[in-house]
């Protein structure tokens, strides 16, 4: 069947099964940010951007992501918001590994389109699902906190 999505800015129709993950349908566009990591949405290797908020790829059917948008790494990378998460996560120490960038580059991103004054307990509510390989969740906190500092230093907010 053919489905059309709107894949990091761009109207495409990709060929699948209804019933067929995302995951999958990404990696044969060779999408290769997304990747299988449990299975379950919790490590975060498979995030992505549906509609402007991360999701496991891995557990969205492609055929509920008719004409939505959805953004991977590879196009969020060029964006501004992009470096000021990376400036963010750097201040703390967060490496990223390759593994499960994208939940903790998505999650910071979420935070960052909110546009509201974030605290601790709003992040920890976002991100305590993920079960990321390389930091623990209150350096991946402390990273968004940054992230939110250096995006409202370059946008004067």
């Amino acid at each position: 069947m053919n489905f059309t999505i709107t894949l990091n800015g761009k109207k495409t129709i990709i060929q699948a099964q209804p019933s067929e993950d995302l995951l999958s349908v990404l990696r044969k566009e060779k999408l290769f940010s997304v990747k299988l990591g449990c299975g379950t949405g919790h490590c975060g290797s498979c995030t992505i951007l549906y509609n402007g908020k991360p999701v496991p790829s891995c557990k969205i059917p492609v055929g509920i992501a008719m004409n939505q948008e959805i953004e991977t790494l590879e196009s969020f990378k060029q964006t501004e918001a992009y470096q000021d998460i990376l400036k963010g996560f750097s201040k703390a120490g967060i490496k990223l590994c390759g593994y499960c960038n994208a939940g903790k580059i998505f999650a910071a991103a979420s935070v960052l389109i909110a546009k509201e004054k974030p605290t601790r307990t709003s992040i920890r509510e976002q991100v305590e699902h993920l079960s990321p390989c390389c930091t623990d969740i209150d350096t991946l906190i402390n990273g968004i906190l940054y992230a939110v500092e250096a995006y409202n230093k370059r946008t004067g907010i």
